[in-house]
């Protein structure tokens, strides 16, 4: 396959952050596969959608081989998450499965299936969206604890696999004004004010803020930037921010 056959695959670019990162790509003239747990409704001639419950490690192992099968993956964003809130009192090992499955296992069975295209080509890139709940977030014990595992990741695959030319590295949005935000944060709850009110710009990020930091990352000329953690959080990681 040559350069022009060149996929970048994105989990969860049905919506939010994930449809930003595709539709940036896509406006760059880029091939883009999104795998989601719903199939969009959008569409673009240079998309191709797969549907899959990225928690469930079979339907992930069966998706990431076709797609491997079918398309020259050279970039890969592990986008797709999930918050599952709860205390140390009221979280569930289910809840903990989920979010393992989704932050952890199927970036790592991804990666697995993709990595024969993505050393082949010499220029390789790899986008795992953390959070900036990995430095620790009352009510998201789950959560916070994949996406910081999601950051332990990013820095060991960029160590494995920097000599095979491919870059790894990590995005730790802060509030972003998405559909996953707002079933976690409602509008004019407390919390919801406290997160507003800590933001040093003064207002919610966008997913096109997002978007533009994983272009960056995807960039084939950023290729002596890996193992890195890029916080999109409009200064919420400053200070003591109560989140």
């Amino acid at each position: 396959m040559s350069a022009v056959d060149e996929v970048t695959v994105v989990t969860g670019a049905s919506s939010g952050i994930g449809r930003a990162i595709a539709e940036a790509l896509l406006a760059q003239g880029r091939k883009v596969v999104n795998l989601d747990y719903v199939m969009p409704d959008w569409s673009h001639t240079q998309l191709v959608s797969y549907q899959a419950d990225l928690t469930q490690e079979a339907p992930t192992r069966e998706r990431a081989a076709e797609i491997a099968a079918l398309h020259n993956v050279t970039a890969l964003v592990n986008n797709a998450g999930a918050t599952r809130p709860g205390t140390i009192d009221t979280a569930t090992t289910a809840s903990l499965d989920d979010v393992v499955g989704l932050h952890l296992r199927a970036p790592m069975l991804l990666t697995q299936a993709f990595l024969p295209t993505l050393r082949a080509c010499g220029h390789g890139r790899i986008v795992n969206m953390s959070s900036r709940a990995a430095l620790g977030k009352v009510d998201r014990i789950v959560y916070s604890a994949t996406k910081a595992g999601m950051i332990g990741m990013t820095r060991t695959l960029a160590m494995e696999l920097g000599r095979d030319g491919i870059t790894v590295n990590a995005i730790g949005p802060g509030p972003i004004a998405t559909e996953l935000f707002r079933k976690s944060n409602p509008e004019g709850a407390p919390q919801t004010q406290r997160i507003l009110d800590s933001i040093a710009v003064g207002r919610m990020g966008t997913a096109g803020d997002v978007a533009r930091a994983a272009m960056f990352f995807l960039s084939r000329d950023n290729g002596f930037v890996t193992g890195q953690v890029l916080y999109v959080c409009g200064g919420t990681t400053l200070g003591t921010a109560s989140l």
